[in-house]
């Protein structure tokens, strides 16, 4: 099971929170016994870009030797 302050992968893309599918969150907390969650996704400079409530199957676990990837955001208006 995911825990709170675990890193977890987006299996979907968000756009209206400006979030793709791959992005990485951490778990800021666990809604009905991991039936959901709050992350936060963030930029690398610590910025938060999203806090969201996700449920299960829109998260999913790193597995080993996945590798992070960088894109850039569009600026806000």
């Amino acid at each position: 099971m995911i825990e709170e302050l675990e890193d977890v992968i987006l299996t979907c893309d968000l756009p209206e929170h400006g979030l793709a599918r791959g992005d990485i969150g951490t778990v800021v907390l666990l809604h009905q016994e991991g039936k959901g969650y709050e992350v936060e996704f963030t930029a690398l400079d610590g910025e938060t870009i999203a806090i969201v409530t996700l449920a299960a199957d829109q998260v999913r676990p790193s597995k080993p030797r996945e590798i992070a990837h960088v894109r850039n955001l569009p600026a806000n208006p």
